[in-house]
């Protein structure tokens, strides 16, 4: 019971942190930044400028936005290409590791013996986080790229500084918790895949049996090798050549000796 307790929760904290990653990829605000809104007029003058994936906007103060969609495929910047790809890859590996995981719980009636549904929820741990892994690869690149603009004493001119939005925070939120979800299912199996070897003492003087193979248990009696045979033989026969000296053998008599 503790067990498909532990994997239910572990399969709800994965899952919600994919879809956190699913659902900044489609946000807007990756980047902002604000420019004016300082007093000193009668109007305050503010324009927005921000971006996500897929487009660059620009927002004025009332609230009127005009974007510009990214062009094809190939004329991207490549850093938002990486991104981009880099979370796709994240998002296609979370796909298998669902299923797998779905199907290896113990909760679930289909998928296999148990042996086999422990091996499918530890591949779709492993799968879970490599996804995290190429994920947060991807938010780690566009962090670098926005805060090396951002800190840079000198930027040309028309460069903007921007700052992170939330999207960003959200899909690193995500990613914790596909780690989190991935600890829970490793720790539910890991003991039975990879179970430690055992050694069988045999007799109780301290001679023990290894066994050979991770998981398997030999039982039975040590066999000693061929030198230790011919040790015990060659002891066996000294102590039965003294042992046969030591008897005494009757003597017949004469019958000088009887008649006395």
């Amino acid at each position: 019971m503790k067990k498909r307790v532990v994997q239910i929760f572990g399969f709800l904290i994965s899952s919600l942190g994919w879809l956190f990653v699913l659902c900044s990829m489609a946000m807007d605000y990756w980047r902002i930044t604000q420019i004016g809104g300082q007093a000193g007029s009668y109007i305050i003058k503010v324009a927005w400028y921000w971006s996500n994936l897929w487009k660059d906007c620009f927002t004025d103060s009332t609230a009127v936005s005009n974007c510009r969609d990214f062009a094809v495929l190939w004329s991207v910047t490549p850093f938002v290409q990486g991104v981009r790809g880099l979370l796709m890859c994240g998002l296609t590996l979370a796909f298998f590791a669902v299923v797998l995981c779905f199907l290896g719980m113990e909760c679930t009636y289909i998928g296999g013996s148990n042996k086999t549904k422990d091996k499918m929820l530890f591949s779709g741990a492993v799968l879970h986080f490599a996804g995290g892994v190429s994920s947060i690869a991807g938010y780690c690149l566009y962090i670098n790229r926005v805060a090396r603009v951002a800190f840079a004493p000198v930027v040309e001119r028309g460069v903007l500084r921007y700052d992170l939005g939330p999207p960003i925070f959200l899909g690193l939120v995500g990613c914790f918790l596909i780690y989190l979800g991935a600890v829970f299912y490793a720790a539910t199996v890991c003991c039975v895949i990879f179970p430690k070897s055992k050694v069988v003492y045999a007799y109780p003087g301290g001679t023990y049996v290894v066994p050979r193979s991770r998981g398997k248990t030999y039982t039975g009696y040590y066999r000693p090798d061929w030198q230790y045979n011919s040790y015990l033989a060659s002891r066996q026969s000294s102590s039965s050549k003294i042992s046969n000296l030591s008897q005494t053998t009757p003597t017949k008599m004469s019958d000088r000796d009887a008649f006395v």
